[in-house]
């Protein structure tokens, strides 16, 4: 009888004289596309005037430093600890306690400095990487805290703790802004979403603001911006501010009692089926067009109501009105001129909001999730660098990376890229960063620092 052998490891014999070995190598791709795109430089602009007498450290380079950690995966400001202790390969890191004092540091100006420093690297980046026009994703999210922090606030959902706002640039990936809110801001604040747009405006390169500041004529626009939301977005103070500056939207509506009633008029052949991405009819899913049928004047001008039915699927929820029905409906408002695009195309478009979804998960994933310091500034800060390291990641996936890797998320990257050990090597003045040859995306790793340097010389 053959028997197998039960053991889950080897076992060797383990020593402690390893020399000049890296184990999170990949991580330096990130902070060399930092200092390639000029942002490690920015940020030290943007932290001069911080009020604090810095002798050895740089606080701007101290941020983008934690700004690398988060990417990594840190979620405290003790895990900044894995750069400070492979310095042969990131320079003179600062402590944990240097770290916090660059955080404590970082007030109002500095807030107000740090986007516009990642606004100078995205305008690099995206002349490199040119998206075309874009689409901008508005979502909210709430953060639970389990210690009292300075204005946590019980949630709706009962919870305590906050109610950040985010936007994202689904044509690339990156985040743009982000608001930090008490736990009990309204969801559909119109002044927290025209505050959150001014931001997003102001941190996209200047030939993608062209036209889209409030009163500017439709025809200075140079790129087509579409802005999409949930129902919480659906004010009409926000579609307004929209409307003044140029921009697209595709919002989410509730099915109130004038859309029911406007679906009780409509005859079975109106509807028209649903599809999906590649052409093909979506299974179960019809569009219809109630603009006909609703007074959007409170909308503005151009206003048109989009419904979706579609058969419900295990454990939705579902409205006396559906469950009569035996469909589930949903509906959203857009400005789309209805001569270049019909109602299907517009629900297919509208549908790909729901990856706002990934990008908040992959937010909280990039140092969201845990709001480490008491003071609400600082948790300010950390937000403002949270932001910093999600760009860098999806500068990284647009520019120097390719296949699979374009589109993963933060925990594969760490796990493919970024958390390769490697040996560190001098060869004359030169440094070699010697990777493992059995590891699976060594190769792609090497073709990594390879765009990087040939795309930002």
């Amino acid at each position: 009888m053959k028997v197998h052998r039960s053991r889950s490891v080897r076992r060797p014999e383990v020593t402690t004289d390893g020399r000049n070995l890296v184990s999170h190598a990949g991580t330096a791709l990130l902070s060399e596309l930092a200092d390639r795109t000029g942002l490690t430089q920015a940020m030290s602009e943007a932290m001069a005037d911080c009020g604090i007498s810095w002798n050895t450290h740089d606080p701007g380079v101290v941020l983008t430093h934690l700004a690398v950690s988060i990417a990594d995966g840190a979620d405290c400001l003790s895990d900044f600890e894995a750069l400070r202790e492979q310095s042969e390969l990131f320079g003179d890191v600062a402590s944990v306690t240097t770290a916090w004092r660059a955080v404590k540091a970082t007030a109002s100006t500095e807030l107000r400095q740090i986007p516009k420093a990642v606004a100078g690297a995205r305008e690099i980046v995206w002349a490199k990487a040119p998206p075309g026009d874009i689409t901008i994703d508005f979502d909210a999210t709430l953060v639970n805290v389990a210690s009292e922090k300075q204005d946590a606030r019980p949630t709706y959902k009962k919870g305590y703790g906050f109610s950040p706002i985010g936007a994202w640039c689904d044509t690339t990936g990156e985040p743009l802004a982000a608001m930090l809110r008490p736990g009990n801001a309204g969801p559909n604040d119109a002044d927290d979403h025209l505050e959150l747009l001014d931001q997003v405006v102001a941190v996209l390169p200047g030939e993608y603001q062209l036209g889209h500041e409030p009163g500017d004529d439709p025809g200075l626009v140079h790129h087509h911006i579409l802005l999409r939301a949930d129902s919480a977005g659906a004010s009409h103070g926000f579609v307004r501010g929209l409307t003044e500056a140029n921009i697209e939207y595709s919002i989410g509506h509730q099915v109130n009692d004038k859309v029911r009633e406007a679906l009780l008029l409509f005859q079975e052949e109106v509807w028209e089926e649903a599809i999906e991405a590649d052409g093909t009819v979506r299974d179960g899913a019809f569009v219809a067009e109630l603009t006909g049928l609703m007074d959007l004047t409170p909308w503005g001008e151009g206003a048109r109501l989009i419904c979706r039915r579609e058969r419900p699927h295990p454990g939705a929820q579902l409205s006396m009105f559906d469950m009569s029905e035996g469909w589930r409906h949903t509906c959203f408002i857009t400005n789309a001129d209805a001569l270049q695009i019909d109602a299907a195309a517009l629900e297919l478009r509208h549908r790909g909001h729901a990856r706002v979804e990934d990008r908040v998960r992959n937010w909280k994933d990039c140092g969201l999730q845990n709001l480490p310091f008491a003071s609400f500034t600082q948790n300010l800060a950390w937000v403002a660098v949270s932001l910093v390291a999600g760009a860098l990641l999806a500068w990284t996936q647009m520019t120097c990376v390719d296949g699979g890797l374009k589109r993963a998320e933060p925990k594969t990257l760490r796990y493919k890229i970024l958390h390769v050990a490697a040996v560190l090597v001098r060869r004359g003045r030169r440094l070699v960063l010697r990777l493992d040859e059995t590891w699976p995306w060594a190769a792609a790793l090497h073709r990594a620092f390879l765009e990087l340097r040939s795309t930002f010389p």
